[in-house]
């Protein structure tokens, strides 16, 4: 009597993926990036407001490559970032803070987005109104 011996099974693979997706780590992440964003924009502000004090002709100079298109696209996407990171943020608050933060932590993300889109869309109309009127 023979025994047939069953073909070796290959090594299980690893998944490269990072995780499955939640909404709440995508809002993790989001929340990270725009403060991040967030705090290079001040510090680069803090930059050349300080060139104020050292040559008011070199501070006039930075301003004025400010006033550029491109540059008003950039200030939409900072109101962007800002807007999501504070009502992130509120959102973060009453999860740790609210007794029943943690079950109702997704449907408020879902909330605060809703929220987000319509400001967000007024103040880019605006913004856009903004920019188009000085070009």
């Amino acid at each position: 009597m023979s025994t047939a011996q069953a073909p070796a099974r290959p090594a299980p693979r690893k998944k490269l993926n990072l995780y499955k997706g939640d909404p709440g780590m995508w809002s993790w992440v989001a929340h990270r990036i725009s403060g991040v964003a967030i705090f290079f924009f001040l510090f680069v502000h803090v930059l050349d407001t300080s060139l104020v004090t050292v040559s008011p002709e070199s501070y006039n100079a930075v301003i004025d490559t400010y006033k550029t298109p491109i540059v008003g696209l950039m200030e939409i996407g900072l109101v962007a970032l800002v807007l999501f990171h504070a009502l992130n943020g509120l959102r973060i608050v009453l999860v740790d803070f609210w007794s029943k933060g943690a079950k109702y932590q997704r449907q408020m993300l879902w909330t605060i987005l809703a929220i987000w889109v319509v400001v967000f869309a007024a103040a880019t109309a605006r913004l856009l109104f903004l920019l188009f009127e000085h070009l």
